[in-house]
């Protein structure tokens, strides 16, 4: 097909995405104790600087933005060299930057520490150059020891010849300058690229509290959220006395509370707020709020976790459409189209467990569909990633990924399906639900995506200027057999129930050939696998089962007690796999840090370095661990679920746990957190929770019309 110039123009402008800047902050604050991931430390000869592992030590005691700052013990000498190097953390969707003037930090300067040893600074820059050097005692004028104060050294300073853009800057690097006969001894803060010429704004109102509320081991906060450019953070303070407030975090002001862990720390807690302009100047003080924890019974966590991760897609939602943002923090306007039919799902179970009413469910799905509705299509479907502002098309992976994704959005009409049942009354908001789900629904060119007719296949994306470039037949054992379901029940563009069997499940030589290639093995490539691992058969999957997101995504609606074709029932296949997956981590063959019976669920997640996806294999096992693994595996092992849930939360959730539920990954064989959560990751405890609890989001999906004659047509003998 050959697209006019007229139609490329209007499809070039479809696609215009301004990206959202934001200050490129390198370091804030360490989720981990002991040590800072994203750090280096090196001595040679006599130089010597303090580390763990070789990395910096973080300190819980000396900051100036609770609750942590980076401590730098170093002996400099005549021989030998000392570095410390804080890199930035690049974190999915953070990627355009204010433009900036200047690097800004706060240190501390022991009085332990000659001023003559102070380190020299130097950037860390793209494809690891490094910049010229800077000597701190230059930036610094007269201080007091033992305090903090801001420095803050020109960019110009370090690359005289040319503009340093702040995406270029990877890193900053502190290294030995002169000798010194004393140790030197420095704790530093909030290293950022900024500007001088920002206008900073003010601050006039102090915070307002909303409400405190305690769990078993920590507090939720919620205050009133504010959309004044000029905070820069919610600063927290808290008294275990009733009187003595003391500093114990900051918040971004994109989220409107904060779950303070404490532990086991027992009595009233008291809290206050203040904003933190630009310049660190803070407001006054909010209210005062109190709150006690108190011991918690299973239920009580079911209840707990899924209205914190519910809240990621309520509160945390993109203010303009009502949909999913892709991750917390990330870019505050990018949606992401399958998170949020997971979201909306999660949206009804928080009616049914009390959260929010029905009319305010109704309301929020007025406003999502009425944006969808506007929003950009391909043929139908919508993209990976919208613009949440205006509907636009967000090329987020590429220029090729320019137009419809068919898995995201069978992701995404799962969960619309899913609300049409539930909203079912003669309500005029609810009515007008159903009927924008319907034209969404009857609108999607299913049969479009089989790429030309005949096709065994269906192809994941479909670009109006590239067509088909991306070429991704889709071919199960993994996430998408909603895909082929859904497009199976379309009422208006289905494609044939053969292509179940000639497509998802197919058994051609290419069909093989892909299962072989990702899952590095022909255990499975013919679809079947009828092998046992640790002791547990598998009917179906590549390798030993693959990660645990192939059997959350396509079942957070379709029911799989009530899916079986030639080859297996799928819930029976379901469980195998998440049993596998438990027992591989109890096995623990790479001898990972707190693998076992409570500490398992290898999926998809953010990483140290990277997303990835993690499998109970040796050659897929980087040792991180994702939450969702476990908890969206509730109906499957609901006795491992729950002491995978203990475990997280009392043991791990003073790092792991937060304001939208538990933090995508963990790493204790590095000592990195995830310091996100993401749209894929936290609807699925909300919903296979309730799944497990009251099979609510089966039930409701399952009672569509079109969905039980799809199912009749492709799985009853």
């Amino acid at each position: 097909m050959k697209l006019t110039i007229i139609a490329l123009l209007l499809f070039a402008s479809s696609i215009v995405y301004s990206q959202h800047k934001q200050d490129k902050i390198i370091f804030e604050n360490s989720i981990m104790d002991s040590h800072y991931y994203y750090s280096k430390a090196e001595y040679s000869s006599g130089c010597w600087i303090k580390n763990t592992q070789g990395k910096l030590p973080v300190s819980g005691q000396q900051y100036f933005t609770p609750g942590n700052s980076l401590e730098l013990q170093y002996r400099s000498a005549d021989d030998g060299q000392w570095k410390a190097t804080v890199l930035y953390n690049e974190i999915r969707g953070i990627d355009s930057f204010n433009e900036a003037s200047h690097l800004s930090f706060w240190l501390y300067v022991t009085d332990s520490t000659e001023k003559e040893s102070l380190p020299a600074v130097n950037l860390l820059l793209a494809d690891k150059k490094e910049s010229g050097s800077a000597s701190l005692v230059d930036y610094l004028g007269s201080f007091k020891m033992n305090s903090w104060v801001p420095v803050k050294i020109p960019l110009s300073v370090f690359n005289k010849d040319s503009h340093l853009p702040a995406g270029q800057i990877k890193g900053v690097q502190f290294s030995n300058k002169t000798p010194s006969k004393k140790e030197g001894h420095l704790f530093i803060d909030q290293v950022e690229l900024l500007s001088t010429a920002k206008a900073s704004g003010t601050v006039s109102v102090a915070p307002q509290f909303l409400s405190a509320k305690g769990y078993e081991q920590h507090i939720d906060l919620a205050w009133k959220k504010e959309s004044n450019p000029a905070i820069k953070y919610i600063k927290v303070y808290r008294a275990t006395d009733g009187k003595t407030f003391r500093p114990v975090a900051i918040q971004s002001p994109q989220v409107a509370g904060y779950s303070d862990f404490i532990g086991s720390q027992k009595g009233t807690i008291r809290y206050k707020l203040t904003y933190v302009d630009n310049n660190y100047r803070e407001t006054g003080f909010s209210n005062s709020i109190a709150a006690s924890t108190r011991s918690m019974s299973d239920e009580e966590l079911l209840d707990m976790i899924q209205e914190s991760s519910f809240r990621y897609y309520w509160e945390g939602a993109e203010p303009h459409s009502g949909l999913a943002l892709e991750n917390i923090p990330g870019d505050p306007s990018m949606v992401a189209t399958g998170a949020s039919g997971f979201g909306i799902m999660a949206i009804i179970s928080a009616v049914k467990r009390g959260f929010i009413t029905r009319q305010q469910a109704a309301q929020r799905m007025i406003n999502i569909t009425g944006f969808l509705l506007k929003a950009d299509r391909f043929h139908g479907v919508f993209p990976h990633f919208l613009d949440g502002a205006n509907g636009r098309t967000v090329p987020f992976f590429g220029s090729k990924d320019n137009g419809g994704d068919l898995v995201e959005m069978s992701f995404l009409v799962q969960g619309l399906l899913t609300a049409r049942q539930f909203f079912n009354s003669v309500d005029k908001n609810e009515t007008q639900v159903r009927n924008s789900i319907n034209k969404l629904w009857k609108e999607t060119e299913w049969d479009w995506y089989r790429r030309y007719p005949g096709s065994d296949f269906l192809y994941w994306h479909w670009s109006p200027d590239q067509e088909w470039v991306i070429n991704h037949s889709l071919i199960g054992w993994n996430e998408v057999m909603i895909t082929y379901f859904l497009a199976i029940a379309s009422p208006t563009h289905g494609v044939p129930v053969s292509m179940y069997y000639s497509g998802w499940a197919s058994q051609s030589e290419k069909a093989v050939k892909y299962r072989a290639g990702w899952g590095q093995t022909t255990a499975g490539s013919a679809y079947s696998n009828g092998n046992s691992y640790f002791g547990i058969p598998l009917p179906v999957g590549v390798s030993n089962g693959g990660p645990l997101f192939f059997i959350h995504y396509s079942f957070l609606g379709l029911n799989p007690h009530l899916v079986t074709d030639k080859y297996t029932n799928y819930f029976e296949n379901n469980r195998n796999i998440a049993q596998i997956n438990l027992r591989y981590c109890i096995e623990n063959p790479k001898n990972h840090r707190g693998y076992g019976d409570d500490f398992w669920g290898l999926t998809a997640s953010d990483g140290p370095e990277h997303y990835s996806a993690n499998e109970p294999n040796v050659k897929n096992d980087e040792g991180k661990m994702t939450p969702t693994g476990a908890l969206a595996s509730f109906p499957y092992t609901p006795e491992a679920s729950m002491r995978a849930l203990r475990n997280y939360y009392r043991n791990y959730g003073k790092y792991l746990y937060g304001y939208y539920g538990f933090r995508d990954a963990i790493d204790l064989d590095r000592n990195w957190c995830s310091s996100i959560y993401m749209g894929l990751n936290q609807a699925p405890v909300v919903v296979m929770i309730e799944n497990y609890r009251t099979k609510l989001l089966w039930d409701l999906f399952m009672s569509a019309p079109e969905v039980e004659a799809a199912r009749q047509r492709t799985f009853t003998p």
